[in-house]
Formats: structure tokens, sequence, C-alpha cells
């Protein structure tokens, strides 16, 4: 059997980031984080049983908090300050650079479209500097009636924006309809901002769910990015499979195929992916 790992599974730099920042403020004191730091039950488990807390609501910190990695809308900010609450900000450096788009392109009086899921905690946060008009566009099945708001908006400049795990491919198709549709006299600015290791991240899994009998995307049920990742694999190898950790691999199935893939979302430990390729690999010698 064959097994190949993909070079970027794994923690990203914004969730190595907040997650190591995290654990040397609670060795400090103790401090709450206002949500999931990142989407991974292994990673908030592991930062729980260090001392943090986490809370769903900034009343229920009772000191210092974290910003998570996908940061927070800047009304939560404010409401920090009034309520005397230290933040720490661990936001991924990534979102905050598309927060500043937002707020520089609403002041110049730009509509904004931005692409990605209106209920992920980044677009939340990302929604709070995009002024008041803007939409949020999750699939080419949204275009036209953001199109249509857009017209109704009497604007005449519209910028694109993309949630930073955004995938690639929806990105182009979307942009190029957007191209065609709109007027030609319409000022369109187009940032792409898919971080650099989604981009990789989601090009080496399609490379590597071409060449394997067996894919396994190890990452977050709850993890926009790994979802992603599991969709382009499974365009490419029928055989896709999406775990938390090594309870949930059909370790038998598994043994049936003799290229396996493994690819995780950037919310992935290095422990769990280490360690379904261990039972992988033990399996196999039993097997034998």
């Amino acid at each position: 059997m064959e097994i190949i790992v993909g070079k970027t599974a794994g923690f990203c730099y914004g969730v190595k980031r907040a997650v190591e920042g995290a654990e040397k403020e609670v060795e400090k004191e103790q401090v709450y984080c206002l949500g999931e730091i990142v989407h991974n039950k292994e990673v908030i488990r592991a930062l729980q049983q260090k001392g943090i807390q986490f809370v769903d609501e900034l009343e229920e910190a009772k000191g210092k908090t974290i910003i998570r990695a996908h940061g927070i809308p800047k009304e939560t900010i404010e409401k920090a300050k009034k309520l005397g609450i230290n933040l720490i900000d661990y936001t991924c450096p990534n979102v905050l650079k598309i927060h500043e788009i937002a707020k520089e392109y609403a002041k110049k009086g730009y509509y904004i479209f931005l692409l990605g899921s209106p209920n992920h905690p980044e677009n939340i946060g990302t929604i709070s500097y995009c002024g008041k008009n803007y939409q949020v566009v999750e699939n080419e099945e949204e275009i036209e009636e953001a199109i249509q708001n857009f017209k109704n908006s009497k604007k005449d400049k519209l910028l694109i924006i993309e949630q930073t795990t955004y995938s690639l491919e929806k990105f182009e198709r979307i942009t190029e309809k957007i191209k065609v549709e709109i007027d030609k006299k319409v000022q369109l600015v187009i940032k792409n901002t898919i971080c650099s290791a989604t981009k990789l991240r989601q090009k080496e899994t399609e490379e590597i769910a071409k060449k394997v009998d067996y894919m396994i995307i190890i990452g977050g049920k709850n993890s926009s990015n790994t979802k992603k990742l599991y969709e382009i694999a499974k365009r490419y190898c029928e055989n896709t499979i999406c775990v938390e950790n090594k309870e949930q691999l059909p370790i038998e199935k598994v043994q049936k195929f003799f290229k396996i893939g493994i690819m995780a979302g950037a919310s992935t430990p290095q422990k769990s992916i280490e360690e379904i390729i261990n039972l992988i690999k033990n399996k196999e010698e039993v097997f034998i």
C-alpha cells in the first residue's frame, strides 16, 4: 500500500499563530476565548484542558479575552471597550487585510459583493466593515439576485472580495459571470482575498485525488476549508471520506485500496494526521 500525504496538510500560519498564542496567554493567567478559536474539536478540547474558557457571548467573559483566528465584528470590539474587557487579537492577518479593504472601499462608495457563507464567523466580522451597501454571495445561484440588488442601489462602483477559505474554482466562475452580466460602465474592482495557504491546499488536494484510489480528508465537520477540500477530492476520487479523527476512519474499508491519499484542513493538528497514518500502517502490517 502507498500513502500520499499532502505537504500542505495541517495548521496554516493563521491557525498556528492563534493556537500557540492562546497557549502562551493561558500560562500567564486565566483567559477566555470568544467563540471557537478554530474549527476543530481536538484543538478546542486541548486548550480547554490547559485552562482556556470558551464563551459565546462577550458578557460571559470575566477577564482577558482572545479574539479567535476568524476575527469578530467591529461592534464587538467597541462593546468590549465599554465593558472594560481586555481583548487579545489573534485574528488571522489575512482576515484583517480583508477588513481593511472592505472599510476602504465602503468609504469610497463602492457596493461590495462578499463571496462566502453568510453564517461563517469570518464573514460576520467582515460584513461589519462593508457599510450598508453589500451582498453576501455563497454560490452561483445567488448571482442574479445580487446583481439586481446592486442595480437597485444606483451605485456605479462594485468591489468583489472573498472569504479567505473560499473555493478558488467558485471564485473564478462567479467573477466571470459577474463581469458578463454587469454594465460595462460599472467601475469593477476584484480582489482575490483567498489566502495563499488555501489556494495551495486546494490545488494539492486536486493533484493527490487524481492519483489515488481512496482519499481521506481530515478536519472539523464545521470547518469551511475542510468541506471545500472534501468537495474537491470527491470530484476527482469517488472513494473520498472526511473524518475528524482516527476513531471515525473505517479502517477495514481503507485496507481494500492500494493507493491512499491524505489531506487535512487548516485547523487540523499534526497529531490527528499522524494518528491516522499510523493506524493505516499498523493495520497494514497486521493484515500482511
